[in-house]
């Protein structure tokens, strides 16, 4: 099918319509885009300048009851027991954690698969 005359002075009568409607549509999506930044910078700032609200955590006397405890104890183990008694002492390496050590460990055989 061919394109007629009279088609082709309709089609350029109504070009520079077309292009301002793209022209439009271009603009719209980078103002929109634009925008949206704006916004998103705008939310970040009052994230940032905004002041929160911290969890209730009591009176905060847990906390130092429980340095208390750990300054009066002196040197006592977290564990309950003296650093002599964790094995540590024994194997002569302070920094390594104490080996537990099971009786059963290596007597069983399981072979049910």
């Amino acid at each position: 099918m061919a394109i007629q005359p009279i088609d082709l002075q309709t089609l350029f009568t109504q070009i520079d319509k077309v292009g301002k409607e793209q022209m439009n549509q271009k603009e719209g999506a980078h103002l929109q885009a634009v925008l949206q930044n704006a916004h998103l910078q705008k939310k970040t700032e009052e994230r940032f300048h905004a002041v929160t609200e911290l969890q209730n955590t009591g009176d905060g006397t847990e906390r130092l009851k429980d340095r208390n405890a750990r300054r009066q104890g002196g040197g006592e183990h977290p564990s309950g027991r003296k650093p002599d008694e964790d094995g540590a002492a024994e194997s002569g390496d302070k920094g390594d954690p104490p080996v537990i050590r099971d009786p059963a460990l290596g007597k069983n055989i399981d072979i049910s698969g």
